[in-house]
Parts: C-alpha cells; structure tokens; sequence
C-alpha cells in the first residue's frame, strides 16, 4: 500500500517509491538521502505535529509535513 510520508504515524516504516517535487525543493529532498527505495522510519513528531522525526540511511532527519507530503512511501507489511 502507498501513500504520502505525511500520512505514516510514528513507528511505522516505508520505502520511498517516488518524489513529487521539482525544482530546488526535489534536488534538496534527494541530497539529504530521500531517494528512491530508502527505506524510512517515522521516529516521532514535534510537540504541535510539525515537523516529522524521521530515522534513515542511519542518521534523524527532521521534516515538515509540507515537504512529507511531496513523498510517496510504500508501508511495510505489518508497518513496523
């Protein structure tokens, strides 16, 4: 099953299936590791639910929803 990363809540992990941004905000995605077939683990979210704790490529990445929005994730099986 797909859907945005914005969707995913926290302990669920994916595999980013494709980027829908363009220009700068799709080259910046890609040069802080979310490409294609990175597995991603939602670590948590800042107190108001903005931005997104992420786990991936073995390092924490912090993400507005905004931008999560823009990235497409297939779930695992059992979500964790």
């Amino acid at each position: 099953m797909t859907k945005p990363l914005s969707q995913m809540q926290r302990g669920e992990r994916g595999t980013v299936t494709r980027i829908d941004a363009t220009g700068p905000l799709h080259r910046r995605l890609i040069e802080m590791g979310l490409t294609v077939g990175t597995e991603v683990a939602v670590m948590g979210f800042a107190p108001l639910g903005d931005p997104m704790k992420l786990s991936l490529q073995g390092y924490r990445l912090g993400l507005r929803k905004e931008e999560a929005q823009l990235i497409v994730v297939e779930q695992a099986e059992n979500g964790r």
